[in-house]
Order: C-alpha cells, then sequence, then structure tokens
C-alpha cells in the first residue's frame, strides 16, 4: 500500500510537472529561426515598433576623403 501511495504521488508530480510546463511554454512567445528566416511570435501584432531614422547615403565620407588626399598626395610626388 504504502509503495502504490508514493507511485501515485510520482504520477501526479510529473503530470504536474508536464502541465506546468506546457502552460509556461504557451504563455511565452516563442521566435524561432527556420532555414535563416527569423519566424516571429504569436505577440508580433503586439510589439512596440522600432523606428531608425534613414542616416547619410554614404557612411564613409572621412575615409573617401582620406583616400583622396592620398591619391592626389602621390600624384604630386610622382610629377
Amino acid at each position: 500500500m504504502k509503495a502504490n501511495l508514493s507511485k501515485n504521488r510520482y504520477a501526479k508530480s510529473i503530470a504536474l510537472s508536464l502541465v506546468a510546463s506546457f502552460c509556461l511554454m504557451g504563455a511565452t512567445g516563442c521566435q524561432v529561426s527556420l532555414n535563416g528566416q527569423t519566424l516571429p511570435s504569436p505577440y508580433y501584432l503586439q510589439d512596440d515598433v522600432q523606428y531608425f531614422p534613414a542616416g547619410p547615403e554614404f557612411k564613409l565620407p572621412q575615409e573617401a576623403a582620406a583616400l583622396r588626399a592620398a591619391r592626389a598626395e602621390e600624384e604630386m610626388n610622382s610629377n
């Protein structure tokens, strides 16, 4: 009788933990990466939208200016 009671408690605790884990999985959104695609969670319609304003078209103006200056200096030295 005592062994049967402990088996019953063990089975109930496993069933309760499974039910709790399924409830937690259902309550949380799940973002999945599948074949290179990032698929949204079920709550993507309620997410806040992040806005990133457009920056400059050419992001390296200082580097381009330095390259132009180096080329001009190189041309002056070669003449």
